[in-house]
């Protein structure tokens, strides 16, 4: 009998659902953990089939309650060090996938769990999530990007206050500040998520692909340097077979089929 992965890959429709499954432990992030997620993230960048990635926790407890602080402890700090910079690639490298990056926080979501989330692209949550960048407590600070990408989505000042008091807010304030998307039923939450992952794979992929580069790069600089990087962004998907198709399928009253060419 072998052991469960630590991460579980599904592929539906043209989604790759990648679930944490340490769900004894709420999920929380192990280095053979990051390691897997990782490797799956690496090899999906390649996949022009996939449209979607959806990053879950196991269980209807945890998304992920951060890092694993009974490994933490054992760390030298030099460990230590090598744990915050896997982490950090790993969310940069989640942040920098040409497809859309949806995290279904079904639960808990503490420390490196809210910053797995924030480095996706759409948040949706279980209206018993949690969440909360706790670090603080701990007399430390969020050391995955969350002191950069939390100020981003919900503001500096909100930010603020959420990194200097660790507090946890619930789903119903998550969605009001702009942490989340939207929330749903806990059962639900995956059929909420993969209804929008459905709904991306209509659309264009060259199209989808550019957009989030312009808005990810764009949002780092002026407006007339996110203006130019838009603009470059479009021509790329002026020559493409996609966009005639596009054009096509609405003269002809059609779903258009894009084969992102």
């Amino acid at each position: 009998m072998t052991d469960s992965p630590l991460l579980i890959v599904e592929e539906k429709n043209n989604a790759a659902v990648l679930t944490l499954n340490r769900p004894r432990v709420m999920n929380c992030l192990n280095f053979d953990l990051l390691f897997a997620l990782r490797d799956e993230i690496d090899s999906l960048q390649y996949r022009t089939d996939i449209r979607c990635v959806i990053l879950t926790g196991e269980g209807e407890k945890a998304f992920c309650a951060g890092a694993d602080l009974k490994e933490r402890a054992t760390l030298t700090q030099d460990e230590v060090k090598k744990f915050i910079l896997t982490i950090r690639n790993l969310l940069t490298s989640i942040q920098n996938l040409p497809i859309p990056v949806i995290s279904a926080v079904n639960g808990i979501a503490l420390g490196g769990g809210t910053e797995l989330a924030l480095a996706s692209d759409i948040r949706v949550a279980s209206q018993t999530a949690t969440m909360g960048l706790t670090e603080t407590r701990l007399a430390i600070i969020p050391g995955g990007g969350g002191t950069q990408r939390l100020p981003r989505i919900v503001g500096v000042a909100k930010a603020k206050e959420l990194i200097f008091t660790g507090r946890r807010v619930d789903a119903q304030e998550a969605l009001s500040i702009g942490l989340v998307n939207q929330t749903a039923p806990p059962d639900k939450l995956m059929d909420a998520c993969l209804k929008m992952a459905d709904m991306i794979a209509e659309t264009g992929p060259i199209a989808v692909e550019m957009a989030k580069y312009a808005i990810d790069r764009g949002i780092e600089t002026d407006l007339a340097t996110g203006l130019a990087i838009e603009s470059n962004a479009y021509r790329v998907t002026i020559p493409t077979e996609d966009r005639i198709e596009g054009l096509t399928a609405f003269r002809e009253k059609r779903k258009p089929v894009y084969k992102g060419r």
